[in-house]
Protein backbone atom coordinates (compact mmCIF):
# COMPACT_ATOMS: atom_id res chain seq x y z
CA UNK A 1 0.00 0.00 0.00
CA UNK A 2 0.99 3.41 -0.83
CA UNK A 3 1.37 5.95 1.57
CA UNK A 4 -0.49 9.31 1.42
CA UNK A 5 1.60 11.44 3.33
CA UNK A 6 5.14 11.98 4.02
CA UNK A 7 6.32 12.18 7.72
CA UNK A 8 8.70 15.03 8.65
CA UNK A 9 10.30 15.03 11.47
CA UNK A 10 8.93 12.83 13.68
CA UNK A 11 5.43 14.00 13.61
CA UNK A 12 2.31 13.13 11.65
CA UNK A 13 0.40 15.19 9.67
CA UNK A 14 -2.50 15.58 12.37
CA UNK A 15 0.30 17.20 14.95
CA UNK A 16 1.69 19.32 12.06
CA UNK A 17 -1.75 20.64 10.97
CA UNK A 18 -2.36 20.87 14.88
CA UNK A 19 0.76 22.99 15.30
CA UNK A 20 0.23 24.82 12.04
CA UNK A 21 -3.27 25.80 13.61
CA UNK A 22 -2.03 26.75 17.35
CA UNK A 23 0.59 29.25 15.54
CA UNK A 24 -1.96 30.77 13.87
CA UNK A 25 -4.17 31.21 16.74
CA UNK A 26 -1.70 32.48 18.65
CA UNK A 27 -0.14 35.02 15.94
CA UNK A 28 -3.71 36.69 16.26
CA UNK A 29 -3.39 40.14 19.04
CA UNK A 30 -5.40 39.37 22.15
CA UNK A 31 -7.20 42.74 21.39
CA UNK A 32 -8.84 41.48 17.95
CA UNK A 33 -10.04 38.34 20.27
CA UNK A 34 -12.27 40.86 22.29
CA UNK A 35 -15.67 41.94 19.95
CA UNK A 36 -17.40 45.12 21.77
CA UNK A 37 -21.17 45.37 20.60
CA UNK A 38 -22.34 49.19 19.45
CA UNK A 39 -23.99 51.09 21.59
CA UNK A 40 -27.89 50.70 19.93
CA UNK A 41 -29.08 54.56 19.01
CA UNK A 42 -31.49 56.28 20.70
CA UNK A 43 -34.95 56.31 19.62
CA UNK A 44 -35.14 59.66 17.77
CA UNK A 45 -36.75 62.52 19.78
CA UNK A 46 -35.17 61.90 22.88
CA UNK A 47 -32.44 63.04 24.73
CA UNK A 48 -30.50 60.19 27.43
CA UNK A 49 -28.15 60.39 29.72
CA UNK A 50 -27.21 56.42 30.89
CA UNK A 51 -24.89 55.30 33.68
CA UNK A 52 -24.59 53.20 36.63
CA UNK A 53 -25.40 54.50 39.82
CA UNK A 54 -22.75 56.16 41.92
CA UNK A 55 -22.37 53.46 44.69
CA UNK A 56 -23.66 50.05 42.91
CA UNK A 57 -22.34 48.68 39.72
CA UNK A 58 -24.98 46.41 39.60
CA UNK A 59 -27.72 48.90 39.02
CA UNK A 60 -28.25 50.85 35.68
CA UNK A 61 -30.12 54.09 34.32
CA UNK A 62 -31.94 56.22 31.06
CA UNK A 63 -32.57 59.43 32.19
CA UNK A 64 -34.67 60.81 28.75
CA UNK A 65 -36.40 63.87 27.91
CA UNK A 66 -38.32 64.09 24.89
CA UNK A 67 -38.07 66.58 22.52
CA UNK A 68 -40.70 65.42 19.75
CA UNK A 69 -44.13 66.37 19.67
CA UNK A 70 -45.56 63.09 20.06
CA UNK A 71 -45.51 61.04 23.19
CA UNK A 72 -43.23 58.70 23.57
CA UNK A 73 -42.51 55.18 25.78
CA UNK A 74 -38.71 53.81 26.40
CA UNK A 75 -37.05 51.93 28.98
CA UNK A 76 -33.61 50.73 30.15
CA UNK A 77 -32.63 47.55 29.38
CA UNK A 78 -29.34 45.96 31.30
CA UNK A 79 -27.13 43.64 29.48
CA UNK A 80 -25.50 41.61 32.71
CA UNK A 81 -22.90 39.35 32.35
CA UNK A 82 -23.24 36.46 32.98
CA UNK A 83 -26.73 36.98 34.88
CA UNK A 84 -29.83 37.29 32.46
CA UNK A 85 -30.27 40.34 31.19
CA UNK A 86 -32.90 43.09 32.32
CA UNK A 87 -35.37 45.50 31.69
CA UNK A 88 -36.79 48.33 33.64
CA UNK A 89 -39.75 49.80 34.30
CA UNK A 90 -41.29 51.59 30.81
CA UNK A 91 -41.80 55.21 31.29
CA UNK A 92 -43.96 57.38 28.84
CA UNK A 93 -43.18 60.87 28.20
CA UNK A 94 -45.36 63.82 27.22
CA UNK A 95 -43.37 66.45 24.65
CA UNK A 96 -40.97 68.88 26.80
CA UNK A 97 -41.65 66.04 30.01
CA UNK A 98 -38.40 63.95 31.24
CA UNK A 99 -37.88 60.63 33.18
CA UNK A 100 -35.50 57.47 34.39
CA UNK A 101 -36.09 54.13 34.24
CA UNK A 102 -34.01 52.17 36.27
CA UNK A 103 -33.09 48.46 36.26
CA UNK A 104 -30.67 46.09 38.40
CA UNK A 105 -28.65 43.07 37.53
CA UNK A 106 -28.67 39.65 39.71
CA UNK A 107 -25.52 39.78 42.27
CA UNK A 108 -24.77 36.50 40.79
CA UNK A 109 -22.67 38.29 37.68
CA UNK A 110 -19.99 40.25 36.53
CA UNK A 111 -21.78 43.83 36.54
CA UNK A 112 -23.37 45.53 33.96
CA UNK A 113 -21.63 45.31 30.53
CA UNK A 114 -24.11 47.78 28.22
CA UNK A 115 -26.63 49.98 28.98
CA UNK A 116 -29.56 50.53 26.06
CA UNK A 117 -32.51 52.61 26.01
CA UNK A 118 -35.16 50.84 24.09
CA UNK A 119 -38.48 52.45 22.29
Amino acid sequence: MKKLFKRTAGRTPARSAAAVGLAVALAVPATAAVAVAPVAAIPPGLSCDTGKHAIDDYTGYALCRNNGSTTQTFWVHLVCGWSPDVDGEHVTLRPGASGQSTAHCAGLGTGIGEIHVRP
